[in-house]
C-alpha cells in the first residue's frame, strides 16, 4: 500500500510535529507540500522533507488553486485561520486533519462540519488526548464496568507557571480576540476527553474564573516593562531571561524556545528578549485570558464532573479521579490506580504504548496516535479509526462555548446538541 501523501498548511510547532511523524514512518505517509508564510520556517521544513520548490509556498491558496495532488491536508494554522482552508481543501476532496480548536465560535465550527459532510471527506480534529495509550486504557476500564456506574469526576490541568507566562501572557494565545478563550485554546482537550471517557455529551454547565494575577496591579515595586532591564528580575519567578537563556544553554532548541527565536544563538535571543513579545514583563502585557478557571458539568444519568485549569502550579500532566459505584480510579496521565470497594484492594496499571506510540513523544503519545489513526483511515477508508471526527468534536466545542458563556454571564447554561442548528448567542 502506497504511503498517504500529505500537504501541511502551517509549519509551526504543531504542523512540524505531525510532519516529523510522517518522516519517521515513510511507509505510512509522505509530506509533499507545505504552505508557511515565514520564509525561514518554510525553507527549513521543505529541506527536512525534501519538498520540491514549487510545492513550498507562502500562502495555502497557492496550493488550493490547483487540482488535488495529495490525499490529505494537515491544517495547523492559528486558531482563527482554520475555516477558510478547511472549506477549500474539503471542496477539492482532501481528507483533513485539523488542529484544535476547530474555530473560535459555534457558527464557524458548524461551517467546517457542513463542508466535510457535504463533500464526504474525512475529518480528524486534533483532540490528541483521545489517542494516548493511557487514555485508551482508562476508556477500556470505564467501559468494562469494573468501576460500576460513574457518579462523579474530578479533573485537573496544571498548566504551569512558566507555560502560562509563555503562551497565555506573552504569547500567541494571550488575548481571546486574537485567538480564543483560555478554555477553548488550552482546555478544549479536557472537556472533550471527559465526554469521550464517559461516553456521553454533557447537558448543562457552569463556570467561574478570571484573569487575576497577571495584571499591572500586581507588578512588583520598581518593575520595568522588560525583563532584561528590570531591577527585580532576579526575584521574579516569571523571568523571561531565566527561562529562555536556560533552555539555550541546555541545548533545548525545541518548544518553547523555538517560538521565541529562529536562530539559536545568544545574540538572537538577546535581541528577542530586548525587542520581542517574549521579553515583556508578565505584568505589563496586553493579555486578557483567564489565569484560573473551574467548570462544573452535568451529564446524562446525573453524573457530575468538575474541571480545574490553573496557571499557578508546577508544569505537570493532567490528573483525574473517577468515582464509581464499585471502585475509584485515579490517574496522572502515566499510571492508573484502581481501588476496589468489595475487595478493598488496590492495583496499579502502567499502560504499555502500542507499536510506534511512545508515550515520551508529544502529548503522551497522542500526537503519534492521531497521525497513526488518521493516515490509517485515509489509506484504508476506515473512518472508525478516527476517534475525533466532526460531530464528536463539534459536541465538545459546544460544551466549551457554553462554559465560557456561563463564566461571563454568571449563569447555568444548557449545552446545545451537535445535531441542532446554531444556538449560540
Amino acid at each position: 500500500m502506497a504511503p498517504v501523501s500529505v500537504v501541511v498548511v502551517g509549519a509551526g510547532e504543531r504542523g512540524t510535529g505531525y510532519a516529523r511523524w510522517a518522516r519517521g514512518h515513510p511507509d505510512r505517509a509522505s509530506v509533499v507540500a507545505v504552505a508557511e508564510p515565514r520564509e525561514v520556517r518554510r525553507a527549513r521544513f521543505a529541506a527536512e522533507h525534501r519538498i520540491a520548490a514549487g510545492n513550498a509556498v507562502a500562502d495555502w491558496r497557492q496550493l488550493a488553486s490547483r487540482a488535488r495532488f495529495a490525499d490529505a491536508v494537515l491544517i495547523c494554522t492559528q486558531d482563527r485561520m482554520h475555516a477558510e482552508p478547511a472549506e477549500a481543501f474539503a471542496g477539492l476532496g482532501y481528507h483533513i486533519l485539523l488542529e484544535k480548536p476547530m474555530a473560535p465560535d459555534e457558527a464557524t465550527c458548524r461551517r467546517i462540519v457542513a463542508a466535510v459532510e457535504k463533500t464526504g471527506v474525512m475529518l480528524a480534529v486534533g483532540h490528541v488526548m483521545r489517542y494516548t495509550p493511557y487514555s485508551r486504557t482508562v476508556k477500556e476500564i470505564v467501559e468494562s464496568g469494573q468501576l460500576g456506574d460513574i457518579m462523579s469526576v474530578q479533573h485537573l490541568e496544571p498548566v504551569g507557571f512558566w507555560h502560562q507566562a509563555h503562551s497565555y501572557v506573552r504569547g500567541n494565545w494571550r488575548r481571546s480576540g486574537l485567538a480564543a478563550s483560555m478554555l477553548l485554546a488550552k482546555s478544549c482537550h479536557d472537556l472533550d476527553w471527559l465526554a469521550w471517557i464517559l461516553g456521553r455529551a454533557p447537558l448543562r454547565v457552569s463556570s467561574f474564573g478570571a484573569l487575576t494575577h497577571f495584571t499591572a496591579a500586581n507588578a512588583p515595586a520598581g518593575a520595568a516593562d522588560r525583563c532584561v532591564v528590570c531591577p527585580v528580575e532576579a526575584s521574579c519567578p516569571y523571568s523571561a531571561p531565566r527561562l529562555y537563556r536556560g533552555l539555550l544553554e541546555q541545548g533545548e532548541h525545541g518548544w518553547p524556545l523555538s517560538v521565541v527565536v529562529e536562530d539559536f544563538s545568544a545574540g538572537s535571543l538577546d535581541e528577542a528578549l530586548r525587542d520581542g513579545p517574549y521579553g515583556r514583563c508578565v505584568y505589563a502585557c496586553d493579555n486578557d485570558v483567564v489565569d484560573h478557571q473551574v467548570v462544573a458539568l452535568e451529564f446524562p444519568g446525573a453524573t457530575t464532573a468538575t474541571f480545574t485549569m490553573t496557571a499557578f502550579s508546577q508544569a505537570a500532566g493532567r490528573s483525574t479521579r473517577l468515582f464509581g459505584t464499585r471502585a475509584e480510579l485515579t490517574g496522572d496521565g502515566q499510571t492508573i490506580r484502581i481501588y476496589d470497594f468489595l475487595s478493598r484492594a488496590e492495583r496499579l496499571i502502567a499502560p504499555s504504548p502500542a507499536a510506534g506510540l511512545d508515550a515520551a513523544t508529544g502529548h503522551g503519545g497522542g500526537d503519534a496516535g492521531l497521525m497513526d489513526a488518521f493516515t490509517g483511515a485515509v489509506a484504508t477508508g476506515n473512518r472508525e479509526l478516527i476517534l475525533s471526527g466532526p460531530r464528536e468534536s463539534l459536541a465538545s466545542h459546544l460544551a466549551v462555548f457554553a462554559a465560557e458563556r456561563a463564566r461571563l454571564k454568571g449563569t447555568v447554561e444548557t449545552i446545545p446538541s451537535a445535531a441542532q442548528a446554531n444556538a449560540s448567542s
